[in-house]
C-alpha cells in the first residue's frame, strides 16, 4: 500500500491539509505502507519555498515523518511533457486558442440558460498542422483533453459508488503547454508513476475524481482506490475559515498547543474509534486508526474540546518538556513553578498569565488581604505569627508537607480562611491563585519573608477595614 500528501506550497500547512496528511500517515503506519510526500508546485506563480518549509516543518512538528519525498513536480517537467504529447499524438488532447474573455463569454451564456457551465469545444476539431502553424506565431493557447459523453463509476471506500455524468464536464484543461501541466493531469501521472494504491483526500475533490480517472484510462494507467474524507466545518456548521479550521498549523504551535494535542484531535475529525477512550498517542492511532470509522458527514472544528485535549496533554507531560518548549530554564524552583501551575493551564502561552507572580509580585490592593469581616489588626498578628513560624524553618524542610504541618495548628486556632486568605494573597498578590504551601515551596524561603512583610506593611498603612472597603 502506498499512499501520499501532495500539498500545493502555495499558502501555510492548515488544519485541513494536516488531517489529511495524518489519516494517509496512519493508514500507511496501519498496513505497513509507504507514505510520499509530494510538493505540488507547478504554479510557479503563487508557489514560495516559504510554504513549502513551512509544509515540511509543520508535518515533522505533528509527527508526521514521510517514507519518500519531497518529491517536487518543478523537477519533473520531462515526465508530463511526454505524457503531454501521448495524449496529443493520440489525438485524446488539442490546442485551444480560445481567450479568457471569450471563455467567460461562453461561461456567462450558459449560466443565463440555465446550464452547467463548460467548455463548448470550439478548438477541438482544429486540426494538429493548423495548431502548431499558430503556436509558432506566438498565438496564446492552453491544452484541453478530449472528455468523451460517458457515465463514470467510482468506488470511494467511504462513501461507496459515486456515478458522474461526463455530459456535464466539457473537454477540460491538462496543461498550459507540454511542460506546464495543470492539476489534475499532473496528479494522474504523479500517482501512476509513484505507484500509488489509495487516494486519500478530502471531499471537495470528488468531482476531480472522473476528471482523473478518463485520462488514467486514455493513459492506459490502473486506477487506485479513493477515499473522500468529510470537510472540517467550523463550529456553526459553515465551511472552514481562518478562524479555526483554516488557521496553519504553525498559529496553533505559537498559540501553545501540544504536537501530540493537534493530532489527537485532529484523528477525531471525521473518524470514530470504536470505544469511549478520547486521548491516543500517534502510536494508538496507529492501532485503533482505519478507513471503516471514517464518517461520510462534515466534521465540526470544537474548539473547546481542542482546549480540554490540549490541557490533559499538558498535565501529563513531563515538567522539563513544558520548560524546554516555553523557553524556561530547567531550575529545580522553575520546575517547581511549573508543577503548580500546568493543572490550570490549557495552553502553552497560558504560563506567563498563571506563573507571572511566582516571579514577580506585582502591586495589588489592600483590600485583597481581608478575609470576610475580620479585623485589620487580626490579619495582621495571623501574618506575623506565620512569619515567625517560618522564619525557624531551614530552607531544606522548606516544603508543602512540612509548611502545612507547621502552619495547620495555627489555621485551626485562628480559623482557616483568617490565616490562609490573607497568606495566599500576600504570596500571589491575586484573588485567585494556587494554595498558599505549593507558593512557599515554589518561591522559596527568602521570597516569601520578604512577600510576607510587603502585606504586613500595606495593612498598617491602610487607615481601617471599612475605608478599605469603600
Amino acid at each position: 500500500m502506498r499512499v501520499r500528501i501532495a500539498p500545493s506550497p502555495t499558502g501555510y500547512l492548515h488544519v485541513g491539509t494536516a488531517r489529511t496528511a495524518l489519516f494517509n500517515w496512519l493508514f500507511a503506519k496501519k498496513n505497513g505502507g509507504t507514505f510520499v510526500l509530494r510538493i505540488e508546485d507547478t504554479d510557479l506563480e503563487r508557489s514560495e519555498k516559504k510554504f513549502e518549509k513551512d509544509i515540511i516543518d509543520g508535518l515533522k512538528w505533528l509527527g508526521l515523518e514521510w517514507d519518500e519525498g519531497p518529491i517536487r513536480q518543478s523537477d519533473r517537467l520531462e515526465i508530463y511533457e511526454k505524457y503531454i504529447n501521448k495524449l496529443l499524438e493520440d489525438e485524446a488532447a488539442y490546442y485551444c486558442f480560445c481567450s479568457k474573455e471569450e471563455l467567460e463569454t461562453e461561461r456567462q451564456a450558459m449560466l443565463t440558460q440555465g446550464f452547467a457551465p463548460k467548455y463548448s469545444g470550439k478548438c477541438r476539431s482544429l486540426k494538429r498542422e493548423e495548431a502548431e502553424k499558430k503556436i509558432k506565431t506566438g498565438a496564446d493557447y492552453i491544452i484541453r483533453f478530449k472528455v468523451q459523453t460517458t457515465k463514470v463509476t467510482f468506488k470511494d471506500i467511504i462513501r461507496d459508488n459515486i456515478v458522474f455524468d461526463t455530459a456535464l464536464i466539457g473537454d477540460i484543461a491538462i496543461a498550459k503547454n507540454p511542460r506546464a501541466p495543470l492539476y489534475n493531469f499532473a496528479v494522474v501521472v504523479d500517482d501512476e508513476e509513484m505507484k500509488i494504491s489509495h487516494v486519500i483526500r478530502g471531499e471537495d475533490h470528488i468531482a476531480n475524481t472522473p476528471k482523473q480517472i478518463l485520462i488514467q484510462q486514455a493513459l492506459g494507467f490502473r486506477q487506485p482506490h479513493y477515499a473522500h474524507l468529510p470537510l472540517i466545518l467550523d463550529p456553526d456548521r459553515s465551511k472552514m475559515s481562518k478562524r479555526y479550521s483554516a488557521t496553519s498549523i504553525q498559529e496553533y504551535k505559537d498559540a501553545g498547543y501540544l504536537p501530540e494535542t493537534m493530532t489527537n484531535f485532529m484523528a477525531l475529525l471525521g473518524w470514530h474509534p470504536a470505544g469511549e477512550k478520547e486521548l491516543f498517542t500517534l502510536e494508538e492511532l496507529v492501532q485503533e486508526f482505519g478507513l471503516d470509522r471514517v464518517q461520510k458527514a462534515g466534521a465540526v472544528f470544537n474548539i473547546e474540546k481542542l482546549n480540554w485535549l490540549n490541557a490533559q496533554y499538558i498535565r501529563n507531560t513531563d515538567n522539563k518538556i513544558i520548560a524546554e518548549k516555553i523557553n524556561l530554564a530547567p531550575t529545580k524552583e522553575n520546575l517547581k513553578i511549573i508543577e503548580i501551575t500546568k493543572g490550570r493551564m490549557k495552553k502553552l502561552t497560558d504560563f506567563k498569565e498563571l506563573a507571572g507572580f511566582l516571579f514577580e509580585l506585582a502591586d495589588y490592593p489592600t483590600t485583597l488581604l481581608i478575609w470576610k469581616e475580620t479585623p485589620k489588626e487580626k490579619i495582621i498578628n495571623n501574618l506575623k505569627s506565620v512569619e515567625e513560624i517560618l522564619t525557624a524553618v531551614s530552607n531544606e524542610s522548606f516544603n508543602q508537607a512540612s509548611l502545612e504541618k507547621l502552619l495547620m495548628p495555627l489555621a485551626e486556632e485562628q480559623g482557616r480562611g483568617e490565616v490562609f486568605w490573607p497568606l495566599r494573597t500576600a504570596l500571589s498578590g491575586r484573588e485567585n491563585s494556587p494554595g498558599p504551601f505549593e507558593i512557599m515551596e515554589a518561591i522559596g524561603k527568602k521570597e516569601t519573608l520578604q512577600r510576607l512583610k510587603i502585606a504586613v506593611s500595606k495593612l498598617n498603612n491602610a487607615e481601617s477595614i471599612s475605608k478599605l472597603k469603600l
